[in-house]
C-alpha cells in the first residue's frame, strides 16, 4: 500500500504545484502579451536556435521539449502557418522529418528574448538568492533524470 503523504511533504507538494502552475500561467499570459508566442513556440524557437543548422528531427525536437509525436506534430503545423519553421524530409534517409528554424522565425525569437526575460527575472529569479537556484538546479535534475 502507498504511504500516505506526511504533512511537510503535502506541503512541499501542494507549494509546488500550486507556485508552478502559478509561475506558468503568468510567463505565458505576459509573453502572449508582449509576442503573440506561447511559451511551446518560445521554447521551440529556442531550441531550434541552439541546433546545428537551427534544424532537428521531429523525434528529437519531441524528446528534448517532453513532448508526445502528436502533440510536436500540432505545435510544428502551426508555427509553419506562421512562417516561424518549416517543415521537411531529413537529408540524410528522407524518410524523418526536420523542423527547421526559419529567418522569420529567429526574428521573432530575437524580438521576444529581452521580453520574456525581464518577465522570467521579475517572477523568478532575482526572488530568489544564488543558494535558491542551485537548490533548485539540484532538485529539478534530479527530477527530471526518473
Amino acid at each position: 500500500m502507498v504511504q500516505p503523504l506526511t504533512d511537510a511533504e503535502q506541503l512541499a507538494w501542494r507549494t509546488f504545484i500550486e507556485s508552478s502552475w502559478a509561475l506558468h500561467t503568468h510567463l505565458e499570459d505576459q509573453l502572449r502579451a508582449d509576442t503573440g508566442l506561447s511559451m511551446n513556440d518560445y521554447h521551440v524557437l529556442v531550441v531550434l536556435s541552439e541546433a546545428p543548422e537551427r534544424r532537428l528531427r521531429m523525434g528529437e525536437l519531441a524528446g528534448r521539449l517532453v513532448f508526445s509525436p502528436s502533440r510536436i506534430t500540432y505545435q510544428i503545423s502551426s508555427m509553419v502557418k506562421r512562417g516561424l519553421v518549416r517543415k521537411q524530409p531529413c537529408p540524410e534517409d528522407g524518410r524523418g522529418q526536420e523542423a527547421v528554424l526559419t529567418d522569420e522565425g529567429l526574428a521573432a525569437l530575437e524580438a521576444a528574448a529581452p521580453l520574456h526575460l525581464i518577465t522570467v527575472r521579475d517572477s523568478f529569479i532575482d526572488r530568489l538568492d544564488p543558494a535558491e537556484l542551485a537548490a533548485i538546479t539540484r532538485v529539478f535534475s534530479k527530477v527530471r533524470k526518473s
